[in-house]
């Protein structure tokens, strides 16, 4: 197999885009994607101060990289979730990385903020492992970008990722989530950071060869408590379509923004949002869900983490 586009030997045939290419091409067309993506939904510009949310994982590693590389002022955060080997594991690498690309990192550790690790913390909301991780990674990421002074918050979540949540979100129509899903979410001064998805139209197939090519060293194992998450069973489901037809899912994924209209920042609900009289984050009540919680599990908790930098 040769790359389509020297001739070299191909590492990768990308049937959705009826490419075989060769591993520096590859490297190109992955930066080239993400470099499209931030200019045509102007997801930031060069001045802007970011913060990459790190899991140890190859989809935010590779983005970290990419936006360094591109020359973006691009830190990164890690939350450790209090997981049992898998937690230490992952921290490890995101540390390896940080120091190999010269960057800081900031690290937070859940169970010095609660007493509790993820689980537990899941128990006590009474919600689903990855209902409850979510909301509190959500929370703790927006709130150190603002305390930080960070203009931008960029996660890893790639085309997969993105395309089996609509999927499970129209299956079941949680129009809440879908108003949501967007490939940037805007700021609200003093309360949400934006948010941006620079890796929204790229698969997760084409960021794994990038991390291997990139001699990237990410931690491989899912986390143990994911399994059973419906999240996997409609990715699995995508996968046999996008086997048969290549495209569907990339195709499926820019029709919902192009329908929705959310081509550009999205438009939140005009109806009056209410926000935590301790920390200005949208609550339901006087209190948002992250407050209550550390009221209930350690009242004298509050929100502390580490700086690990290997600036130069």
């Amino acid at each position: 197999m040769k790359c389509k586009l020297c001739n070299d030997k191909a590492v990768i045939k990308l049937k959705a885009h009826n490419l075989s290419l060769c591993a520096s091409h590859l490297l190109a067309f992955v930066e080239r994607r993400v470099k499209n993506s931030i200019e045509k939904y102007g997801l930031f510009k060069k001045d802007d101060s970011l913060l990459v949310a790190v899991s140890g994982g190859k989809d935010s590693l590779s983005l970290w990289q990419i936006l360094k590389k591109m020359g973006y002022k691009a830190d990164g955060l890690y939350i450790h979730l209090g997981i049992d080997g898998y937690s230490d594991l992952s921290l490890d690498k995101a540390l390896s990385f940080a120091k190999k690309l010269e960057g800081r990192l900031w690290v937070v550790f859940l169970k010095e903020i609660m007493n509790l690790g993820i689980l537990d913390l899941a128990r006590t909301l009474r919600r689903t492992y990855c209902s409850a991780c979510g909301a509190i990674k959500r929370y703790i990421m927006n709130r150190i970008s603002i305390e930080k002074g960070y203009t931008v918050l960029a996660t890893g979540h790639n085309l997969d990722d993105e395309a089996s949540s609509l999927l499970g979100n129209l299956l079941y129509w949680k129009e809440d989530y879908l108003r949501r899903k967007s490939i940037v979410l805007k700021s609200e001064e003093g309360h949400l950071v934006k948010k941006v998805k620079p890796f929204f139209l790229v698969s997760e197939r084409e960021i794994a060869a990038y991390a291997v090519i990139s001699q990237i060293d990410y931690i491989y194992e899912e986390c143990p408590h994911s399994r059973g998450a419906k999240t996997l069973l409609y990715k699995e489901i995508l996968n046999m379509i996008e086997e048969d037809s290549p495209g569907t899912k990339l195709n499926f994924l820019k029709g919902f923004l192009k329908r929705s209209g959310k081509v550009g920042e999205e438009k939140r609900d005009e109806k009056p949002v209410k926000y935590c009289i301790s920390c200005n984050y949208p609550a339901s009540g006087e209190k948002c869900f992250f407050c209550s919680l550390l009221e209930r599990v350690n009242p004298s908790g509050s929100i502390v983490y580490r700086e690990y930098s290997f600036l130069r």
